[in-house]
């Protein structure tokens, strides 16, 4: 393997919570590893509700904080809630001064969406659906003006380098298949995503299978609540994969669930009905799904043709598969959109291992327990992205100029078979999906390893491998239902809640240990 060293801090991933990063520790050298051009690939950039924080004077951050708690059934940190809700409205106007044009009114207050559980309208959007996009758009424009940041587009990382137990660097391919190159650097902050592609039907990027994390996991990081995979319940049932979402701010507006024979199927539900937890009305549309009654969601009688204006990326998502959401309800899917679990870190980024940071999807804050809160993906990015760049900064000496990396002429490095994702991603579906028992779980991860023995010198099919070993692993072993992690065979609620931690070897260890007749 070809090495190189930089005195630059290593950023790998170019979502929000990267770019957000690169920024803070300007004018740090920084190195930003992105599969693709900035903006596109980035899971920020599709989503669609917004920023929740507590900018109306009638909420507060501690009623978001409760909201917090509330949604995350059980396993929130109580702290971790309090903290980044706190910091909530500082992080809205600092995107809002880097160029975020926020829905405003005519007094210059902020325009906000109500989402599921939450007690208040608190979501600040951009022209309905575009909050992430229009981040992004922001943020990428300062980064491309910001001389400490370079950036190296069309590349992937593929593994962490260890010295003497601490992260060292990053291990790094061209996105077309070629490498790899060993880049040693002082400081590594991985920022790239989560695990929905992982999935056979999912709201994420096509890219975004669970790598990061399976990369820090097979360094001997450790990984908690991986179990506790959120699916989204209104992804537009119309064969695109990635499926188009329908955000959930529709519902906000007044939208309803119904099937194929005009039911409105969430009432008998829950009291909240659509705006019910996203656990719960995902299990909804799916038991629909499952009863071959064909869930959608219907906007005509709150929104009618003003959908095409107020939201225009579920406008043009519906225009694709030929739907007028006008004059007939959206069919919907239940579909991978968020993973709770992820490499476990402490209130400033800081990963078990040694110079490696976390923020993001691929992150375990302890902020989302069982069941994320609407709209507060993007929020914890940003809280964490800045506390990670702070706690860098404090971790290193101070640094003078730093030149460009230049990788070296590639060769050639084999790419996942297309076939084997593609059954990884059925695996996932069957035994880790929605609804989840025993003997689905036990197969998936004897699936995986057989996944897994089929290509074992890809890394970057071991990192898709290693993170859906540890999403069943950890399911098979929470022996109840809680939140987004439904047990069929175990229905019932623990009476008190416990985050899991899990290290990638004792996961191995247990899939290793399964018994033929379980699968």
């Amino acid at each position: 393997m070809r090495k190189l060293a930089t005195d630059r801090v290593v950023i790998v991933g170019a979502g929000l919570g990267g770019l957000y990063a690169a920024l803070e520790l300007a004018p740090r050298p920084v190195l930003m590893i992105s599969p693709e051009v900035l903006g596109q690939g980035a899971s920020s950039a599709w989503a669609q509700g917004g920023v929740a924080a507590a900018m109306d004077p009638a909420d507060s951050a501690g009623a978001h904080a409760r909201d917090t708690l509330r949604a995350g059934a059980g396993t929130v940190d109580p702290q971790v809630a309090q903290m980044v809700t706190r910091e909530a409205r500082e992080h809205v106007l600092d995107l809002t001064r880097l160029g975020t044009p926020f829905d405003r009114r005519p007094d210059g207050s902020y325009v906000m969406s109500r989402e599921a559980a939450h007690s208040f309208a608190r979501v600040v959007r951009v022209r309905g659906d575009q909050a992430g996009a229009e981040i992004m758009r922001a943020l990428i424009a300062q980064v491309r003006q910001t001389p400490s940041i370079q950036v190296l587009e069309g590349v992937a990382a593929s593994g962490l380098v260890l010295h003497d137990g601490r992260v060292a660097g990053v291990e790094v391919t061209r996105a077309e298949g070629s490498g790899p190159v060993a880049i040693r650097a002082p400081a590594v902050l991985l920022a790239g995503g989560g695990s929905g592609g992982l999935y056979a039907v999912t709201t994420n990027p096509p890219r975004i299978r669970g790598q990061v994390i399976g990369m820090a996991a097979r360094a001997g990081a450790v990984i908690a609540d991986a179990e506790f995979v959120q699916f989204h319940p209104t992804a537009i049932d119309s064969g695109e994969d990635p499926a188009p979402l329908a955000t959930e701010a529709l519902r906000g507006e007044g939208a309803h669930l119904v099937n194929r024979l005009g039911e409105r199927f969430m009432l008998d539900l829950h009291p909240d009905a659509e705006l019910a937890p996203r656990d719960v009305v995902a299990r909804g549309v799916y038991a629909q799904s499952q009863a071959g009654l064909r869930p959608a969601l219907d906007t005509r009688h709150c929104l009618g043709a003003r959908i095409l204006s107020d939201f225009p990326a579920v406008a043009a998502a519906c225009a694709r598969a030929g739907i007028d959401p006008g004059r007939a309800p959206i069919p919907v899917a239940a579909a991978a959109h968020y993973h709770m679990g992820g490499v476990a870190v402490d209130a400033d980024g800081r990963a078990s291992l040694p110079g490696l940071w976390v923020c993001g999807e691929a992150s375990a804050t302890g902020l989302h327990g069982a069941n994320r809160l609407a709209s507060n993906g993007l929020l914890e990015a940003l809280v964490y992205a800045r506390r990670a760049a702070l706690s860098i900064a404090a971790s290193l000496p101070e640094a003078g100029d730093a030149p460009e990396v230049t990788l070296p002429a590639p060769v050639p490095a084999p790419l996942p078979d297309p076939a084997l994702v593609a059954r990884l991603r059925r695996t996932m579906t069957d035994g880790a999906g929605v609804m989840r028992d025993a003997r689905g779980l036990s197969r998936c991860l004897r699936e995986i390893a057989a996944i897994e023995a089929a290509q074992p010198d890809c890394p970057a099919l071991l990192n898709m491998t290693a993170t859906a070993t540890l999403i069943a692993a950890a399911a098979l072993m929470r022996r109840e239902s809680r939140g987004a992690h439904c047990r069929s065979d175990f229905p019932q609620t623990a009476a008190e809640g416990r985050r899991s931690r899990l290290l990638l070897a004792d996961a191995m260890a247990l899939r290793a240990r399964l018994r033929p007749e379980l699968t």
